[in-house]
């Protein structure tokens, strides 16, 4: 499987589809991330979402993978390259390296967000392994996927085996509920989820226009077959607790030995 998504972020992201989604998640996102606190926090891939810019931590940074379409439009800068925009967005930390190797400490990071990330990794539950490690204890992970229980999903399904994608993504849409669980299994509380972007998988702004009534609706009465979703999570750390009541065993003398001699002092009267 190829890292490279048949279709860019960039282009998709202008088409009427892409602006629909990125607007909910930008949305989501900026309302998710305005109540985490402490010093650093990071972005992993998809530049297009400026998805910590409600956020007031110190240090915050974009990661991109050379080698991800969850990069573009920006590039690595080779040697010998002229500086230019195409490098890095404006305002931000940037660090290129392999999301799979991420060059930073354990426990060092207290908000990760990753927009779509894994959909465009080879290894996603390595890539959630390492969020795990470089996160502070109760650091928060926020992660957005398409759902492929929705139309959006269904229609991505069919399109890749007749080579006309709808969606860029250079892997099937990890279902919402193997998510969780993978979470679960690295010691991830989820605290909250959340599904959106109701209207049907079509490519014009008046088609979409015509179906904006279904934004309410889904959000009432089928809520998870949103084409999106977005799940926030907290990294807890299992303490070692003892159960019941500890006993203290007194010390037993070992049988056929006498008590030690306590000297005795005598004084003679005349």
């Amino acid at each position: 499987m190829s890292d490279r998504p048949i279709i860019d972020w960039p282009a998709w992201s202008a088409s009427p589809p892409g602006r629909y989604v990125l607007e909910w998640e930008q949305a989501q996102l900026d309302h998710v991330v305005s109540d985490v606190f402490g010093f650093h926090a990071l972005q992993l891939g998809l530049p297009q979402l400026d998805s910590l810019r409600e956020n007031r931590m110190p240090g915050r940074g974009l990661v991109l993978d050379p080698a991800s379409g969850a990069s573009e439009p920006f590039r690595y800068p080779w040697p010998g390259d002229p500086p230019g925009p195409h490098h890095a967005p404006a305002g931000r930390s940037t660090v290129w390296c392999d999301l799979l190797d991420l060059p930073f400490e354990s426990q060092s990071v207290d908000l990760i967000v990753m927009p779509h990330t894994l959909e465009f990794t080879a290894d996603p539950h390595r890539l959630l392994r390492e969020a795990e490690r470089v996160l502070m204890p109760e650091g928060r992970l926020v992660i957005t996927g398409f759902n492929s229980l929705s139309l959006w999903g269904a229609r991505q399904s069919v399109g890749r085996i007749a080579n006309r994608p709808f969606v860029p993504a250079a892997r099937d849409p990890i279902a919402f509920i193997r998510l969780k669980d993978w979470m679960k299994l690295l010691g991830f509380d989820i605290e909250r989820g959340r599904f959106g972007c109701y209207r049907p998988p079509l490519a014009s702004d008046k088609w979409m226009a015509r179906y904006a009534f279904m934004e309410a609706a889904g959000d009432r009465w089928w809520p998870i077959f949103g084409a999106v979703y977005m799940v926030t999570a907290v990294k807890r750390v299992r303490e070692m607790r003892l159960v019941g009541p500890i006993r203290v065993r007194k010390p037993v003398r070992a049988p056929g030995l006498a008590p030690a001699a306590t000297p005795t002092t005598h004084q003679e009267h005349s």
